[in-house]
């Protein structure tokens, strides 16, 4: 197994991979998604919609993994541990709706146009899930 130093290397330096949540039967619920590691707080930031699978799931059972895999696919990392959801964004300025602007900042830098974004992000019904990583391990060249 891979050291700390590089499967946190592996994770900041992509920003899509799976995430894995839990059904009800207990199968794994595989999503591609998109997302910002802060390495300092060891939080993985995700936006998405409150009505995907993958939010239904964590609203039942906040266990959840996330596989990032290097362009070779010979590298990987699993960031392991217990996520929390954002609240829905309900208003273009309220708290829910600045996170997502700060996640999307972290990923993707500036957007041409805030108040479009913000407004999208109320009538999508987005939020932000939060998944505290407790275990990371893999296999770093």
């Amino acid at each position: 197994m891979a050291d700390d130093a590089a499967l946190v290397k592996l994770l900041t330096g992509r920003d899509m991979g799976v995430l894995a949540t839990l059904k009800r039967d207990g199968r794994p619920q595989l999503s591609t998604i998109t997302y910002h590691f802060d390495e300092a707080r060891r939080l993985v930031r995700i936006s998405t919609t409150a009505d995907r699978a993958k939010a239904r799931n964590l609203a039942r059972d906040p266990r959840a993994s996330l596989h990032v895999g290097s362009p070779d696919g010979w590298s990987w990392a699993v960031a392991e541990g217990g996520a929390e959801l954002s609240a829905v964004a309900a208003d273009p300025g309220d708290a829910a709706v600045d996170e997502l602007v700060e996640l999307y900042r972290d990923v993707r830098g500036e957007h041409p146009d805030w108040d479009e974004y913000r407004r999208a992000m109320v009538e999508e019904g987005r939020l932000v899930v939060r998944l505290h990583v407790e275990r990371l391990y893999g296999q770093a060249r």
